[in-house]
């Protein structure tokens, strides 16, 4: 299975990498770095994290996961995994 960013959520990574760089380099490197690795990982064990509790009606292919107070929502189909949002935990989340 192949993994997929949506536009949005690589804007999303790049605005995150930014900021971070502000103060630190080295640590928006390490932070956008171990993002991507934790989600290339995807492609081995789709459905390791759980279910997007802020997915309505969620069908069980929609998964997301935490990492540096981010948090990264996927959806899972037959053919990709689909990295659709990543946002700072301490935003409030939209329902989708």
């Amino acid at each position: 299975m192949v993994v997929v960013w949506s536009y949005r959520a690589r804007l999303e990574l790049k605005k995150v990498f930014d900021y971070i760089a502000l103060d630190s380099l080295k640590y928006a490197v390490l932070v956008r770095d171990e993002i991507i690795d934790l989600t290339i990982a995807l492609d081995k064990h789709p459905e390791k994290y759980g279910l997007d509790k802020y997915k309505i009606n969620n069908d069980g292919s929609w998964r997301a996961f935490e990492k540096y107070l981010y948090r990264i929502s996927y959806k899972i189909t037959p053919n990709q995994i689909r990295i659709v949002r990543l946002r700072h935990t301490s935003k409030s989340p939209l329902h989708y």
